[in-house]
């Protein structure tokens, strides 16, 4: 039976409750008087839930269809402005013990070169990532309990956090490895971890337990179950995140709004971030043998559908995708990408496995330089966002929460944005990148409507010039 507030996987995503979802969906997805009643409660920019939005996501009315990217777009500047932020993935190890069918680290991969990172290297990949520009990671690892034990992630933060290369620092270290026991993430908490990442893969049990046929990952209730266990050790802000492709894409669609309603009943606090993947090629991996692929089209429609449905998730799209649907889907959602990524493990500092693609846990479609990525952004008038300072000023989970729900955070992000560009223009950007970037802070600068605010981030950007780091509101 479906119950929201149930701490149970199999009740709080009730495989039941989707179908009938679904099935509802398909009977209203013409029924345009509801899904105008559905848009005007999305236009009061306080979410849908999974049926409301699943009956969006059925209907192919293009007038219909033309309000809610219209929508999603207004929705996107009125919590998140113009702001992107950017960060880079960190693999940390290969090694891994389940079986993920879809995953070219699973188990019985024999021919991978399997490598795990030293903390001596670990600081060479740091050192070659602050020389991009980057201040926020997301580290990555496989599950081994003998190869990748949590006391080796929390050495490797440790480390990530201890380094200071030039003018260049990691601010904010977000952590994407397997789900765990409240014990250890207490550990993590108190490593000073940004956001928690998890992958759900599937929401579908029994697809969950086919694609995971081996392996602790094949237990379907302790793995949808860890962002419970993760906020019940105090972790303010986790990420969710299907991987599309393995499963109907509606099936999924309406797993990952119920696992956040669920984690906003439970704990009030919605998910921070939900990332929205799909399956690409890898080193034995063909996409094409599953066959729930999306085209780009829905995938559009999906990312406009969850701006809509929760406003105030940060939504995040990878290198996996090439730049042409990157450069789409910002206008309608997304508000992270990574950008000059290595998905291999060394992949930053050594020339050689920049050249051995079999270490990589997928093929990357966007390949330009962080530098291209900023100058990019900023030629679409986009602000390249750097910015850690909500996470080292305390404001995440429902303190963050209630100042993005209530539109305020943008008081802070906005300068802050504007801060951190200027730092990368002055340490890293190319000449053409700085020119392109140094007027579009002066015309931003002259959007901020606070008299101190602007008089505060004018000073601080010109002490930024001067040599002086780290401002923030």
């Amino acid at each position: 039976m479906y119950d929201v507030k149930s701490r149970k996987a199999e009740e709080f995503i009730s495989d039941e409750e989707i179908r009938n979802t679904l099935a509802y969906a398909d009977a209203n997805k013409d029924n345009l008087e509801l899904i105008d009643e559905i848009i005007a409660k999305a236009k009061l920019q306080k979410g849908l839930t999974h049926r409301e939005a699943s009956v969006l996501l059925a209907c192919d009315n293009k007038e219909k269809l033309e309000e809610v990217y219209a929508l999603a777009r207004k929705i996107k500047e009125d919590y998140y402005g113009n702001r992107i932020v950017l960060f880079a993935p960190l693999y940390l190890s290969n090694y891994c013990v389940n079986g993920c069918v879809y995953c070219p680290y699973h188990a019985k991969n024999k021919h991978i070169a399997r490598k795990k990172l030293t903390q001596e290297e670990i600081i060479a990949e740091v050192n070659a990532l602050q020389d991009m520009g980057h201040k926020r990671l997301a580290i990555e690892a496989g599950e081994d309990p003998i190869n990748n034990p949590l006391d080796y992630i929390l050495e490797s933060i440790k480390t990530i956090y201890s380094i200071k290369h030039k003018n260049g620092a990691i601010r904010r270290v977000n952590v994407n490895i397997a789900a765990t026991t409240v014990e250890d993430y207490k550990k993590l908490k108190d490593a000073g971890i940004g956001t928690y990442i998890l992958f759900q893969e599937t929401y579908n049990k029994e697809s969950y337990e086919t694609l995971h046929p081996t392996g602790p990952k094949h237990n379907y209730a302790w793995h949808t179950e860890a962002m419970d266990r993760a906020m019940d050790a105090g972790i303010d802000d986790v990420g969710l995140g299907v991987l599309f492709g393995l499963e109907m894409y509606r099936y999924e669609f309406a797993g990952i709004l119920m696992h956040a309603e669920h984690l906003e009943a439970v704990h009030g606090v919605g998910p921070h971030t939900i990332s929205v993947p799909r399956v690409r090629a890898a080193d034995d991996i063909d996409p094409d043998e599953f066959d729930n692929g999306i085209s780009d089209e829905i995938f559009e429609k999906i990312v406009a559908l969850i701006r809509i449905s929760v406003p105030y998730t940060g939504m995040i799209i990878s290198t996996r995708e090439s730049k042409e649907v990157r450069e789409r889907v910002l206008e309608l959602g997304v508000s992270q990408i990574s950008g000059g990524s290595k998905t291999s493990v060394g992949g930053y500092a050594d020339e050689t496995a920049k050249e051995d693609v079999t270490t990589e846990q997928f093929d990357v479609s966007d390949n330009r330089t962080l530098d291209e990525i900023v100058k990019w952004l900023m030629d679409m008038d986009y602000i390249p966002s750097f910015c850690t300072a909500c996470y080292r000023e305390g404001r995440t989970g429902d303190r963050f929460m209630a100042l993005c729900k209530s539109m305020q955070i943008l008081n802070c992000c906005h300068p802050n944005a504007l801060m951190t560009l200027k730092e990368y223009l002055e340490d890293y950007a190319s000449e053409e990148t700085r020119e392109v970037g140094m007027k579009l802070i002066e015309k931003e600068l002259e959007k901020i409507t606070n008299p101190k605010v602007k008089e505060t981030c004018y000073n601080h950007i010109h002490d930024i010039t001067e040599g002086k780091r780290d401002f923030r509101f």
